[in-house]
C-alpha cells in the first residue's frame, strides 16, 4: 500500500485539509508522485541501470531530462506531470503513453455519453462539471472517431454459412446532409441454427425511403461476406422486396410481418372500428392453417369489404408472404410471424435520435449505437421463447 491508514490521517491533519478543494489538490499532487515514480522505474527497466549510477552509462543510452505534460484523470481532473526521456529516444512509456493525455476511462465515459445521444458540446461540457477535466469539442470528436474504425472491421467480418432467420427493416432517421432530411437506415438480424441472435449490420441508405433496390444491396452484402442460405426472411411488406430477397437467396421462405399488415389494415378504417377490426383479424392470423386462413379472410371480406375494399386488396396481395409462418408450431410462429427480433434495436436507434434531434455523421453513430447493443445481446438468444431445435426445422425444407 501507498499509505498505511494511519499515515493517511497524519498527512491529511498537516496538510489542514477540510474541504473537497483541497482534497482535490491532494489528490493531484499524490497521482504526479505516484505516475511519476512508476515512469522512473519504466525509464530504469528500458536502461539497465539506476539513476546516478555512473557504472551504468557506459551502455550506449541514458536519461536525458524531462519534460512536461498535462494529463486529465477521473478523480482529480488535470495533473502536470515530468515525464524523463532518453538519449535515443527509444523509452515508450507504459503507464501513459506518448500522446495519451487522459487517465482511467474517459474515453469509454465520451463514447458512452455520446451513444446517448449528447453533442460534443454537451460532453465537454458535463465532464468539466463533474470531473473537472477540461476537454475540447474537438478531443471529444477525435475520441468518438476511433470508434469507426473499429466498427468498419466488425462490419465486414464473416458470418454463419446458413441461418434459419433473418429479420430486416428500416427506421427512419434525421440527418444532417446539408441541409437535416429523413433518411433510411437498414437494420439486419440473424437467428443461426443454435438460436442465438446477432446483428448482421445496419446500412445508412439512400433517398428519403426504403427501397427493395437498396435490399437488394444488402443482402447481397449479406452473401458476398459468406451467408450461403436463409431459411426465413422476415420483413415488412414493402412491394418489391419478395423479390430482392429470392434474387439473392433463392430458397428463402419470404415471411411479411403481422404486425405491418395489421397495422398497415387499421389505418384504411375510422378509428372507432379499430377495437372490432382487431378482433376480426385474429381468425386469420391464428388460424391452424391455410385454408382456415383463408375461410376466416372470406368472413372479414364479407363483413368490411364494401365498406373498405383496400383492407382487403391488401391481405389478397401480401397472402402469398403471409401464410408461410402457418405450416409450423406455436414456437415458431411466434419467432418469425413478425419483425418483433429487430423491434428491440429499431426503438433503441430512435431513442438515440430523438434525443439528439438529427446526427450530423450517420457512420459514427450507427457505429456507437451497434456497438453499445451488440454487449448487451451477447448473453441473448431466441432459444428462450423455446426455438431450440432449428436443426428439425431446417430439415422440413
Amino acid at each position: 500500500m501507498l499509505f498505511e491508514q494511519g499515515e493517511l490521517r497524519k498527512l491529511l491533519k498537516e496538510k489542514n485539509i477540510t474541504d473537497q478543494e483541497g482534497l482535490n489538490a491532494l489528490l493531484r499532487s499524490l497521482t504526479k508522485e505516484v505516475i511519476e515514480a512508476l515512469y522512473e522505474g519504466e525509464l530504469t527497466a528500458h536502461l539497465g541501470y539506476d539513476k546516478h549510477d555512473a557504472a551504468g552509462r557506459n551502455g550506449g543510452n541514458s536519461r536525458n531530462g524531462k519534460r512536461g505534460k498535462t494529463v486529465i484523470t477521473d478523480n482529480a481532473g488535470p495533473v502536470q506531470i515530468e515525464v524523463p526521456r532518453d538519449r535515443n529516444g527509444s523509452f515508450e512509456p507504459q503507464l501513459v503513453k506518448k500522446r495519451q493525455r487522459r487517465l482511467g476511462d474517459l474515453d469509454g465515459r465520451v463514447l458512452s455519453l455520446y451513444a446517448k445521444g449528447l453533442t460534443t458540446g454537451e460532453i465537454s461540457a458535463h465532464l468539466g462539471e463533474v470531473y473537472g477535466a477540461s476537454v475540447s469539442k474537438d478531443t471529444v470528436s477525435r475520441i468518438t472517431d476511433r470508434v469507426i474504425e473499429e466498427m468498419t472491421t466488425w462490419w465486414a467480418r464473416p458470418l454463419e454459412s446458413v441461418y434459419a432467420a433473418v429479420f430486416i427493416d428500416a427506421v427512419m432517421v434525421k440527418v444532417r446532409d446539408g441541409q437535416v432530411r429523413n433518411k433510411p437506415i437498414y437494420a439486419a438480424i440473424g437467428v443461426d441454427l443454435a438460436g442465438h441472435k446477432d446483428i448482421l449490420g445496419m446500412w445508412a441508405g439512400d433517398g428519403d425511403g426504403e427501397s427493395a433496390k437498396f435490399w437488394y444491396a444488402v443482402l447481397t452484402d449479406l452473401k458476398t461476406r459468406g451467408v450461403k442460405d436463409v431459411f426465413f426472411v422476415v420483413c415488412d411488406g414493402l412491394k418489391g422486396l419478395p423479390d430482392s430477397v429470392n434474387a439473392v437467396f433463392p430458397q428463402a421462405i419470404v415471411q411479411t410481418c403481422v404486425i405491418h399488415l395489421i397495422r398497415g389494415t387499421i389505418r384504411y378504417a375510422s378509428r372507432k372500428y379499430w377495437d372490432e377490426l382487431v378482433r376480426d383479424l385474429k381468425p386469420i392470423y391464428q388460424a391452424s392453417n391455410e385454408a382456415a386462413a383463408a375461410a376466416a379472410l372470406d368472413a372479414l371480406e364479407d363483413k368490411w369489404g364494401t365498406r373498405y375494399p383496400a383492407m382487403i386488396r391488401l391481405w389478397r396481395n401480401a397472402w402469398a408472404e403471409f401464410i408461410p409462418f402457418l405450416d409450423y408450431g406455436v414456437e415458431i410462429r411466434k419467432l418469425i410471424c413478425s419483425t418483433n427480433a429487430i423491434g428491440s434495436l429499431t426503438p433503441y436507434t430512435c431513442e438515440r435520435w430523438r434525443a439528439r434531434g438529427h446526427f450530423p455523421t450517420t457512420l459514427k453513430c450507427l457505429c456507437l449505437i451497434i456497438d453499445g447493443r451488440r454487449a448487451s445481446w451477447q448473453l441473448n438468444s431466441v432459444s428462450a421463447h423455446g426455438v431450440t431445435d432449428w436443426p428439425r426445422v431446417w430439415a422440413r425444407r
